[in-house]
């Protein structure tokens, strides 16, 4: 059973719907909500014609097809752009997949203007497979999904691995690390040994907000402790070539929960890696398992309200514009 497939089990549970007002608590609201926002973790799958088998199993919310036009109106009123991020399909739709999202990034009626494809850093046969792409300007970086049961902890370190992503860091692209939260010392090691490659942290480092308060009796404890999570975190800020996208962290919300149930994680983050160094991500649809993407924009926009203008920018579409080259 893939780790994943469990946490989207647990979820099923206590978060598929986020409450629709959250408790604004210490929280104030930014006097200038974002004129553009750079969603960097954008999903879009078709199950007629793609295999997910992380999807085996999934809550009804996940189990169906998601293309623009449902991203169109959960969007909607929102002036956003959009990095696609690759969706863990079967390895021998790697390709399809990703030359379906560069077609899908030179469309102009669309507002996906780049992609994160994914990978096996492991095979020996990735080079071959990124070099089809190394002159396409959408492709942005690459990722290989770390936290499945069936990847075995380490797996990031092996030479092979190891290798592959520094030969990304060679063509311009970044990695993605998506990993479970007791093995981001793990990530930490790969991007010291891979100084010329950009490494971006998925959803803070996949943090369970129930981690940061007292659980009732009732609830399933989460898999680490604030502990374990804020040291790995650590020791990936402290490498110049990692950033933290600001994501996926809403997908955990405990039942009845609110942004002041996220905010220990978004801010830790925000102070850890610094103004210059978070970008936003949306993670739809997967933030639907605890609310909808402009809910989880809110909780956010609630939870940065009192940090700068400047800083704000940043974080919602300044650094993802920097930092993916993006022409938004």
């Amino acid at each position: 059973m893939n780790l994943r497939r469990d946490f989207l089990r647990h979820v099923t549970a206590t978060a598929l719907v986020a409450p629709a007002v959250c408790a604004l608590g210490p929280f104030v609201q930014s006097a200038a909500p974002p004129s553009l926002i750079v969603d960097t973790h954008q999903h879009l799958w078709d199950l007629d014609k793609q295999k997910l088998p992380w999807l085996a199993g999934a809550p009804d919310i996940l189990e169906r097809t998601y293309h623009l036009p449902e991203y169109r109106a959960a969007t909607q009123g929102l002036n956003i752009k959009a990095v696609y991020m690759e969706v863990a399909v079967d390895s021998s739709q790697l390709v399809e997949e990703a030359e379906r999202v560069i077609r899908l990034s030179r469309d102009a009626s669309t507002r996906t203007i780049g992609a994160v494809i994914g990978s096996r850093p492991e095979s020996p046969n990735f080079w071959d497979y990124m070099s089809k792409f190394k002159s396409v300007p959408e492709v942005k970086g690459a990722r290989r999904v770390l936290h499945e049961n069936e990847t075995p902890a380490g797996l990031c370190l092996q030479p092979e691995f190891v290798h592959s992503v520094r030969k990304l860091g060679e063509l311009g692209r970044s990695f993605d690390l998506c990993m479970r939260p007791k093995e981001l010392s793990d990530g930490a090691k790969l991007a010291e040994l891979c100084p010329e490659t950009r490494f971006i942290v998925d959803h803070c480092g996949n943090a369970d907000p129930k981690s940061f308060r007292k659980i009732p009796v009732n609830e399933e404890k989460p898999s680490h402790s604030a502990e374990e999570w804020k040291t790995g975190i650590d020791k990936l800020a402290k490498l110049t070539n990692v950033i933290c996208k600001i994501s996926g962290v809403i997908a955990s919300l405990p039942k009845g929960g609110d942004a002041n149930d996220l905010a220990p994680i978004v801010n830790f983050c925000l102070d850890t890696f610094g103004p210059d160094r978070v970008v936003f991500g949306s993670d739809w649809p997967v933030c639907l398992l605890g609310g909808p993407l402009k809910t989880w924009v809110s909780m956010l926009e609630q939870i940065v309200g009192s940090r700068s203008d400047a800083d704000q920018q940043k974080l919602w579409s300044g650094n993802a514009i920097r930092h993916y080259g993006l022409n938004a």
